[in-house]
């Protein structure tokens, strides 16, 4: 079965995890993924543990190691240039007018090349330079303040790098796409920045159109939501949470009041108004006693029978064993040589005609340096056996 990408050929100079996923996503759909490694190979201490990270980021990828530092090495990358569509880099513009690949540099190798990279705060203004570091990002974007109960520190999460992995692949497709109708290349910057601001957009589109205020600017108590049935947290009998989205409390207000044994005809309680605003806080007691009095199996049993609008807050263990999960693919298995059956994140896109696949786990570097030599720039095997011997690649 065909997939989207097949054909296409993508270099892959990346060194982050979120940069090097989003050449491996390129590769889950057909692309020929071919990574960069540097020569020489730093030692590694083997520890006879599963490699889980390189697993996942550099899977669908074929490596070639070469010696950079010399000039023959960078005549061999200026070649696969030449040939490839794509590059996927995270290296900082300094570090590939080194070794003269830049986006000006590329484009006079292959003048419709779309060339990738990752920044950290965007191709343009006085920061542009600064280091592509994720926890740096993420603390100007103003939510990191936010996402604590108060009086605890700021929350960092980790989640605009995996936005950033995402908008990088689709930026890379989309200048591709381009190429179709204009036969043009051209750069694609994603950076860390924009990409946590967008991690944000919901609170940090509402400040945009509301503008200061308490509620947008610092933590909020989950004692103090301005909805006691929508956006709110209550822990159960074992501790897990229960999490309620139900901002329309009049449709759901008659199931949900039996459910936790509250009287639907409560005076307290009997209109959208008197739930959300004239007695909240009431509400909010009462939820938090009836939800203690259960584990939080029994919670979510009533919700699903009910087909309730909440749910319980898991940890990894839940998605690691959710048959929702294993039927989308979204974790699969691994047959690995070294380790045997394993476990791993898979494809979170669904493509119902030209899927996502694993044709191959993470390589060893210069696993495929005779291949892509000889495949891509048609090098016969003398030559590459001479470039080995004079250590240009490995």
């Amino acid at each position: 079965m065909s997939r989207a990408l097949d054909g296409l050929v993508v270099l892959d100079l990346t060194r982050q995890f979120c940069s090097s996923l989003s050449a491996a996503f390129l590769g889950d759909f057909g692309a020929r993924v071919i990574r960069l490694e540097g020569l020489p190979v730093a030692a590694k201490t083997a520890n006879g543990q599963w490699n889980h990270e390189a697993d996942l980021i550099h899977r669908n990828k074929e490596s070639l190691a070469v010696d950079l530092h010399v000039e023959r090495g960078r005549q061999l990358l200026h070649e696969l240039v030449a040939r490839a569509d794509a590059i996927v880099t995270d290296m900082t513009r300094d570090e590939l007018a080194a070794i003269g690949i830049d986006f000006a540099a590329a484009s006079k190798l292959r003048p419709d090349i779309v060339f990738g990279r990752l920044s950290g705060f965007g191709p343009l203004g006085p920061d542009s330079e600064l280091p592509a570091i994720d926890e740096l990002a993420a603390a100007r974007t103003g939510m990191m303040p936010i996402l604590p109960q108060p009086g605890q520190p700021p929350v960092y999460t980790g989640a605009g790098a995996m936005h950033a992995s995402v908008m990088l692949a689709f930026g890379v497709v989309m200048a591709l796409f381009h190429r179709l109708g204009s036969g043009e290349g051209q750069e694609v910057d994603v950076s860390l920045f924009g990409a946590n601001m967008y991690g944000a957009a919901l609170d940090l589109q509402a400040f945009l159109a509301i503008g200061k205020g308490d509620r947008l600017l610092n933590p909020i108590s989950r004692l103090d939501v301005s909805n006691p049935m929508s956006g709110s947290l209550y822990p159960s009998a074992d501790g897990r949470w229960v999490t309620l989205t139900m901002p329309d409390t009049d449709r759901w207000w008659p199931v949900f009041s039996k459910m936790v044994g509250i009287a639907t005809d409560d005076p307290r309680f009997d209109s959208h108004d008197k739930r959300t605003e004239v007695n909240r806080l009431a509400l909010i007691q009462e939820l938090e006693q009836a939800f203690q009095k259960q584990p939080g199996a029994h919670w979510r049993k009533e919700f699903m029978e009910k087909q309730m609008s909440a749910d319980i807050i898991e940890q990894f263990d839940y998605p690691a064993t959710d048959p929702q999960v294993s039927a989308n693919r979204y974790i699969i298995e691994l047959d690995h040589p070294s380790f045997g059956k394993l476990k791993s994140l898979g494809f979170p896109i669904f493509m119902s005609d030209s899927m996502a696949r694993l044709d191959r786990l993470a390589p060893c570097t210069g696993q495929h340096t005779g291949q892509v030599l000889h495949e891509l720039l048609d090098y016969p095997v003398e030559a590459i056996q001479q470039l080995t011997a004079a250590g240009v690649v490995a």
